[in-house]
C-alpha cells in the first residue's frame, strides 16, 4: 500500500473523459457518495496525478474526443497502477471491447462496464466497493450527527417543464461527517429508524427558515419543500411551534413539505386531515415518492395535497420505457385531476426529460438540471426565473392557489 493510502480518509476518484458534460455528471455524482474527485484532460495530467497520489478509482470515459482510453491504459499499467478502474462507454458500443482486449493485453483488469446513459443507481452499484461494508455496522448515527452539528440542509432546484426556470427547491438532509465529508444518506441511520423525527425535523424545519430569509436578503422570494413524517405533524403542539417559526413576512407564500407516498397512503385519514390544518398555516403537503401505490387515492371526495411527486423508479429511463411513461400518465392524470401539481424526480438524461414533459408534468427534479448543493452554492449559482410563458394555472400567485 502507497504511503498516500495508509492516510487517506476519503475515497479518491480520478474521472477522465472527452466530453465537459460527462465528467461534470460522474464528478457529481460521486461527489454525493463523499469522495474526494478530480478530472483529467490531458494524459500529461493523469500522469502528474499518478505521482502525486494514484487514486482509488480511475473512471475510463470512451466518448469522442479528450484522452484516447487506450492511452490511459498503456499509462496506467506503466505505472503500476493498483487501484481500479472503470470503463463508461454509450450502450452498444464497440469501444468495450477494443479496451477488453487492450486490458488484457496490458494484464489490468477492468471493472463492469457503466453503460451510458446511467443514472444514480448505475453509477452507486459500480462503486459500491469503496463504500463502507453493510456489515460493519452504520457509518454515523444521527443522534451523534445531531450533538455534533454536523446536519445540513441542501437544495435542489424543480423545473418548470415549459419554462426550464426554476421554480422553487427542495432542501434535502445532509449530513457532514468531520472526517469522510459528506455521507450518504444510506450510511446514516436513527434510533428509531427514521432519521427525520424528533429534533431533527424540528432542526430541519428552523434551516429551512433560515435559509429561507438568507435567499430572500440575497436574491428575492422562493418557494421551499423540506421533507418530514407525516407522523411528526400530528402533534398539535408541534403545527403551533411550526407556525410560530415560519417567515413574517408578505413576500413568504408558504412551506411545502413532503411526506412519503407509502406512509401517506397508509395513514391517508390522518394525512388529510394534517394536510387540512396545516393550509391555514401557510404550509402545504405534498406526496413523495409516490408509485404503485398511487392506485389508492383514486376515487377520494377531497385532496387536500397540492402537489405529487412520482418515484425516480417510475421516471428514470422513461425515455424508452412504454410501460413507465404509462405510469407516469396516469398519476399526472389523476393528480391533475385534483387540481394537484406534478413533479418527476430523478430527470438525469434529455430523452426522460422531453417524456416527462410531454406526459404533462408540471416540473422535473434531478441530475440533468442540478445537483442537491449547499445553501451557499445554491444562493450564488440558482435562482427563480421569469413566469413569462407560464400558464395560467401554473402562474397564479401563490402556492395555496392549487386546490
Amino acid at each position: 500500500m502507497d504511503e498516500h493510502a495508509t492516510t487517506r480518509t476519503r475515497p479518491l476518484v480520478c474521472v477522465t473523459d472527452g466530453k465537459a458534460h460527462i465528467r461534470r455528471l460522474l464528478r457529481e455524482m460521486l461527489a454525493e457518495y463523499g469522495f474526494t474527485v478530480y478530472e483529467c484532460v490531458e494524459l500529461g495530467e493523469l500522469r502528474a496525478a499518478l505521482e502525486a497520489g494514484p487514486p482509488d478509482l480511475v473512471v475510463l470515459g470512451m466518448t469522442a474526443g479528450g484522452i484516447v482510453a487506450g492511452e490511459i491504459l498503456r499509462l496506467l499499467a506503466t505505472e503500476g497502477f493498483a487501484g481500479r478502474i472503470l470503463p463508461v462507454a454509450p450502450r452498444g458500443s464497440g469501444a468495450i471491447e477494443v479496451i477488453q482486449e487492450l486490458a488484457e493485453e496490458f494484464r489490468i483488469t477492468l471493472l463492469p462496464p457503466l453503460l451510458m446513459p446511467f443514472g444514480r443507481e448505475g453509477v452507486r452499484d459500480s462503486i459500491a466497493f469503496l463504500l463502507p461494508e453493510a456489515s460493519s455496522g452504520p457509518l454515523v448515527d444521527m443522534s451523534e450527527a445531531v450533538r455534533g452539528g454536523w446536519l445540513e440542509l441542501w437544495y435542489q432546484p424543480k423545473i418548470d417543464t415549459q419554462a426550464i426556470t426554476m421554480r422553487g427547491a427542495e432542501g434535502l438532509l445532509r449530513v457532514r461527517h468531520p472526517v469522510w465529508g459528506v455521507v450518504p444518506t444510506a450510511y446514516v441511520v436513527a434510533e428509531d429508524g427514521d432519521p427525520r423525527s424528533g429534533p431533527v425535523s424540528e432542526l430541519v424545519i428552523s434551516r429551512a427558515v433560515a435559509d429561507w430569509h438568507h435567499f430572500f436578503l440575497e436574491r428575492g422570494p422562493i418557494e421551499l419543500a423540506v421533507n418530514l413524517p407525516i407522523a411528526f405533524l400530528q402533534d398539535p403542539e408541534r403545527v403551533k411551534d411550526l407556525h410560530r417559526k415560519l417567515p413574517d413576512h408578505t413576500a413568504f407564500q408558504g412551506l411545502i413539505i413532503e411526506s412519503n407516498g407509502t406512509d401517506i397512503v397508509r395513514n391517508l385519514a390522518l394525512a388529510k386531515d394534517v394536510a387540512r390544518a396545516l393550509r391555514d398555516h401557510k404550509v402545504a403537503i405534498s406526496i413523495d415518492d409516490l408509485g404503485a401505490e398511487w392506485l389508492a387515492l383514486t376515487g377520494l371526495r377531497e385532496f387536500p395535497f397540492v402537489e405529487v411527486k412520482v418515484d425516480r423508479k417510475f421516471v428514470t429511463g422513461c425515455g424508452t420505457d412504454r410501460l413507465k411513461q404509462a405510469m407516469c400518465r396516469r398519476i399526472v392524470d389523476l393528480a391533475h385531476g385534483y387540481g394537484a401539481r406534478t413533479v418527476a424526480e430523478g430527470v438525469e438524461t434529455w430523452g426522460d426529460f422531453i417524456a416527462a414533459r410531454e406526459i404533462g408534468f408540471d416540473l422535473v427534479q434531478g441530475f440533468l438540471f442540478a445537483k442537491p448543493m449547499s445553501a451557499e452554492e445554491f444562493a450564488q449559482t440558482c435562482w427563480v426565473g421569469s413566469q413569462v410563458g407560464l400558464s395560467e394555472r401554473r402562474a397564479r400567485s401563490t402556492l395555496f392557489d392549487w386546490n
